[in-house]
């Protein structure tokens, strides 16, 4: 029968990548450790490393070895939430998100779920490389991005658009009241606030800007839309963001919306990976 400690030592140095580096971490020796690995390669009838240099990495039996011991032990994890709290049933929902991702958005994504008693959800953000690796490696049930991924025919990801939300410039009433009217003039001389150049929507100002043939006045720059939206509230300038990331300020007067840009939009897109067992709480959100 397989032996699930060696499978949870097996984890632990697939992700450190070296025997020292594991054996460490699980407080035991180096030998005790390699024994142990020997012991599961030969339950298995595979080797499950590699060695390259001074580490080790997965052969293609140790990746999907490394698959099912997630999954074994992400259902060891649902089944102590399952029975915590006085014996109510409850199902975890891990969420990836982008860190530059709107919060207002991630909220309103997330908000059928939010206060029900059968459900915990675990929200953490990071960058889309990470993000996917957890998702790969089932730290994650969905990824929340405004970013595709590259895919192929082999690729696991599942990508589903959620929603699509213009793009405006969105300053405060008095800065408002002296902008210019045209909108070359105002990207010109305004002072700005963008997102950095390595988001999406950067990139689609920047092409607009291109084809207006002028240079922008930009007073700051973020990659995060909270700083953004707190740079627009200082009047740092005029900042270029989705109306959803500000919904709260519009609707107080703090910030107005001055101009939609055309042809400008935030997707925001849930990615998922191919699974025999999908959580049903994200099939529930995306049939929403």
């Amino acid at each position: 029968m397989l032996n699930l400690h060696h499978l949870r030592l097996f984890r632990a140095v697939a992700t450190e990548g070296t025997l020292t580096g594991a054996a460490g971490r699980l407080n035991l020796s180096q030998s005790a450790l390699s024994t142990q690995i020997k012991s599961l390669e030969a339950a298995l009838g595979h080797d499950l490393f590699e060695r390259r240099g001074r580490g080790l990495v997965l052969t293609e039996a140790g990746r999907i070895a490394l698959e099912h011991a997630e999954t074994i032990f992400r259902t060891a994890e649902d089944l102590s939430a399952t029975l915590r709290e006085r014996g109510q049933v409850r199902r975890a929902l891990r969420v990836g998100a982008l860190a530059t991702l709107s919060r207002n958005f991630q909220m309103q994504f997330l908000e059928p779920l939010v206060g029900r008693e059968d459900v915990e959800v675990i929200l953490r953000s990071g960058n889309q490389s990470d993000l996917l690796r957890g998702l790969d490696a089932m730290a994650y049930d969905v990824v929340l991005t405004n970013l595709a991924p590259a895919r192929d025919a082999a690729s696991p990801w599942r990508v589903q658009r959620l929603a699509s939300q213009p793009v405006s410039l969105i300053g405060t009433p008095l800065r408002a009241a002296r902008a210019p009217l045209a909108l070359p003039e105002l990207l010109t001389y305004a002072p700005l606030v963008l997102p950095t150049p390595e988001t999406a929507l950067r990139a689609a100002f920047d092409g607009l800007i291109d084809q207006l043939g002028i240079t922008p006045n930009i007073a700051a720059e973020a990659d995060d839309m909270a700083m953004l939206r707190l740079l627009a509230r200082a009047d740092a300038g005029f900042a270029v963001l989705p109306p959803i990331a500000v919904k709260d300020e519009l609707r107080q007067g703090l910030l107005v919306e001055l101009k939609q840009f055309d042809g400008i939009d935030e997707t925001f897109l849930a990615i998922t990976r191919t699974r025999r067992f999908p959580n049903p709480l994200v099939t529930e959100l995306l049939s929403v």
